[in-house]
């Protein structure tokens, strides 16, 4: 029987609520460098990392480990989903059925069950970030747990008898079972549903627009993950930070009228019975072409698809190992179809490609580019992370009036426009929400709490991606630039603050992306990229399919690079600290040059110096981080030269986010 880390009595649903809880930090020692006795430090020395005591009863329980790998007591909950909707355009509504086949794999009997019910952020009265459309949120229709009618739990009775049932409250719902959900066994719900679509709903993630496009996500009874670390996770979904899913495999059946093309998450597997011959023969042609291919145009509108019996067609798609899905219905969208390379993905030694589709409305200009730019978004990343795309097909859909940047969900995203913003801002968002099929669609990081394990690492991942599309145009300062606008203000949050505890502002966004993806720049300069590829790949693999925590990325780096980095994840993940390196005095004499370096600001960092001197040779130095771990503020290096100085450059490379550049360089004075 696993003991958990710590148990709290929860008053979730105005009950008294067993759940598996955030607990107290803990914090292991880091080995701190000597101080001497009689010196006053000048600045904050970096203090231990606070780590929750339950992720490291985890790791004592055998789930996790210190050195970052999933232990060889790793596990997680499964789910099949059976998912059946029908959507009525004329009425906005969408009717919903599920069965779920739920395998609780872990050592715990379980007495209750949670679930998401995302849709009812749009319920009047329900806790949320900022101002939404009401339209009612979900209503249960039936609800059946072992084939059994279950009914909302009379809340008074439930404190005195133990009535089984269910309730909702906000965006979570409780199951609470009869008979416990014994370790090793699997339980079948079975939920039916109905909501209004709203126009910008889950806060412009989902919706629809112009009585011609619907894109309907955040939308049906999810099961709420139950980890290793903190057991059921409870967090309510407030319209800001986005979701922790568990992976899942699905059967999806969509059921609309006839005139409607639908796209969805997983394989399709009737396209034959439901497209018009030409747009099938156009769509089987374009999944074997490396050039674009029309499979609808203007022309085609209304024509698209065959006649249903009914006047309804129903499109059906199967999807495995993914932690959600979503689905596109449109009646006047181009669609434009390729493939796109993937690498070696089944490791036989052969090339294999994935589908491309793009979805885009008359008045989306740039979106005729947009399948090239998801081709090269999902080949680049494919390589750049030594990991191919593994599922039959990416699907971009341009949503205007639902959205104005973009959404991801697994094989799916929906995005604005742009036709205001340039064709290279539709390709940075397209390389954006493409590069989420990696953070957090296989990598499965708990968005919720820590949002910049996700848009972090998928910041950083699109800036590569943009740097090879437009050789040449991107540096790392474009990364930083964000960042540093608000850099050691008040307007900043820790990244580890859980993310819908951000101060209003910046602060969420900074900390979400543009901080997290200039710290991964920082790491790769700290360890050179051949050492920081190496561990950002072995995280990538060892964490593929599974649940890490930021702790488990931390240690993973630094058992491949074989460092100790605890003042680095303090410094940079847990302080609002900035980093202000520059050049202080220069001495020169006969046979060499003194260098003074000055850390101005509270994150300590190694300092590379490149010292060019008058005849133009070279000469590249580092200062360790030692100094500014014993309290000092200056430090010095000496290098041996017979050659006058002309230029002194402070990461010449723009590997480190400075919050002022001006004085990380030092010219030598012209002579009269």
């Amino acid at each position: 029987m696993f003991s958990s880390p710590k148990t709290s009595i929860f008053f979730l649903f105005g009950l008294p609520f067993l759940l598996f809880a955030n607990s107290c930090s803990s914090s292991e020692q880091l080995a701190q460098p000597e101080v001497q006795q009689d010196f006053q430090p000048e600045r904050p020395i970096p203090y231990p990392l606070d780590i929750s005591s339950s992720y490291l009863a985890a790791i004592d329980e055998g789930s996790r480990t210190r050195s970052g790998e999933p232990g060889p007591g790793y596990w997680q909950n499964e789910a099949r989903y059976s998912l059946n909707a029908e959507l009525i355009p004329e009425e906005n509504r969408l009717n919903g059925r599920v069965n779920i086949d739920y395998l609780n794999n872990s050592p715990d009997d379980l007495e209750q069950l949670v679930l998401e019910l995302a849709q009812n952020l749009h319920k009047a009265g329900v806790m949320k970030k900022e101002n939404t459309e009401i339209t009612g949120g979900i209503a249960l229709l039936e609800v059946t747990v072992r084939g059994e009618t279950v009914d909302v739990i009379n809340r008074e009775e439930q404190q005195t008898r133990g009535e089984s049932g269910y309730l909702v409250d906000a965006t979570r719902m409780l199951i609470v079972l009869d008979e416990p959900l014994n370790a090793g066994d699997s339980i079948d719900l079975e939920i039916s549903w109905s909501f209004e679509v709203p126009d910008q709903g889950a806060s412009g993630r989902m919706g629809k627009s112009r009585g011609n496009l619907f894109h309907i996500a955040y939308w049906y009874p999810k099961m709420s993950v139950y980890d290793d670390v903190n057991g059921w996770f409870t967090d309510p979904f407030l319209g800001n930070a986005e979701f922790y899913h568990g992976f899942a495999d699905y059967e999806l059946e969509i059921t609309l009228p006839d005139n409607w093309l639908v796209m969805a998450t997983g394989e399709l597997l009737n396209a034959r019975e439901l497209l018009a011959r030409p747009v099938y023969d156009r769509y089987t042609e374009a999944g074997e072409s490396d050039e674009i291919i029309q499979i609808v145009s203007e022309s085609d509108f209304g024509a698209a698809t065959r006649r249903g019996d009914d006047g309804t067609l129903t499109w059906n798609f199967r999807a495995e190992k993914v932690r959600d899905v979503a689905f596109s219905a449109t009646t006047e969208s181009v669609w434009d179809g390729t493939r796109a390379s993937v690498g070696d993905l089944s490791g036989d030694g052969t090339e294999e490609y994935t589908r491309i589709h793009t979805f885009y409305r008359q008045s989306a200009s740039l979106w005729q580019e947009q399948a090239e730019y998801a081709q090269h978004s999902i080949t680049f990343l494919s390589d750049y992370l030594n990991r191919p795309y593994p599922w039959p097909h990416m699907t971009s859909v341009e949503g205007a009036d639902i959205i104005g940047g973009g959404m991801e969900f697994p094989m799916m995203t929906i995005m604005g426009s742009y036709e205001n913003m340039g064709a290279e801002r539709l390709y940075e968002v397209t390389a954006h929400e493409l590069a989420h099929m990696w953070y957090p669609m296989i990598v499965s990081t708990n968005e919720r709490r820590y949002t910049w394990m996700d848009e972090g690492f998928t910041t950083f991942n699109t800036h590569q991606a943009q740097s090879d599309y437009y050789p040449g145009s991107y540096t790392n300062s474009d990364v930083f630039r964000f960042y540093l606008g608000v850099a050691g203000t008040d307007l900043e949050g820790p990244l580890m603050r859980w993310s819908d505890f951000h101060y209003p502002g910046p602060a969420y966004g900074v900390a979400s992306y543009p901080k997290p993806a200039s710290i991964l720049t920082a790491l790769q300069g700290i360890l050179e990229e051949d050492i920081f590829t190496e561990a950002y790949e072995t995280f990538l693999d060892e964490w593929a399919y599974k649940h890490p925590y930021p702790w488990d990325f931390f240690n993973t780096v630094e058992r491949v690079a074989e460092t100790d980095l605890d003042w680095f994840w303090r410094s940079w993940y847990y302080e609002t600290w900035s980093l202000d390196q520059a050049v202080g005095e220069v001495e020169e004499h006969d046979d060499g040059v003194t260098i003074e370096i000055e850390d101005l600001g509270n994150v300590p960092m190694p300092v590379n110096i490149l010292v060019i001197l008058e005849d133009g040779t070279e000469l590249e130095t580092e200062l360790s981080v030692d100094p500014w771990l014993q309290g000092k503020r200056t430090s010095s290096v000496t290098l041996d030269t017979d050659q006058p100085v002309a230029e002194i450059i402070i990461d010449p490379d723009l590997y480190y986010p400075d919050a002022d550049r001006s004085n990380n360089y030092w010219e030598a004075e012209e002579e009269p």
